[in-house]
């Protein structure tokens, strides 16, 4: 039985996870079973999921295969950028010092703020009236 050589890895951003399915193909990509510019109808979300295979430039080389899930359409995209660029690394390490430079590879620590007590929410206070 011949070993498939499909790369994973995975992506986090805030809340969103996406789990990424990286092989040699035709240059589909489908997020959750669904085309990329279904998935995510936004132009500039579908560019910030194929950034990583535009700075190698591979873009019609790879299938990959995405399932994100948690946080929004932006967090997911972003998580999604995460995954490929380090599932790009695992395939070829050379490839690392391009995708490195570009900053696909650091993960985004950002999160959100919690709320303080006495406020409203994290920085909001509660409407002052001085009468």
């Amino acid at each position: 039985m011949e070993k498939q050589n499909n790369l994973s890895a995975l992506g986090r951003r805030k809340e969103a996870v996406a789990r990424i399915i990286l092989k040699k193909g035709t240059g589909i990509i489908k997020v959750n079973k669904v085309d990329l510019a279904t998935y995510f109808k936004l132009e500039y979300l579908q560019k910030e999921v194929i950034a990583p295979l535009e700075a190698i430039e591979s873009l019609g080389k790879f299938d990959v295969k995405i399932n994100a899930k948690g946080g929004g359409l932006k967090g997911q995209a972003e998580a999604a950028k995460l995954g490929i660029a380090r599932a790009l690394v695992e395939h070829d390490p050379n490839l690392k010092p391009i995708i490195k430079t570009a900053g696909y590879l650091t993960r985004d620590p950002r999160g959100v703020e919690r709320k303080k007590f006495g406020h409203k929410k994290a920085r909001r206070s509660f409407q002052f009236s001085k009468r």
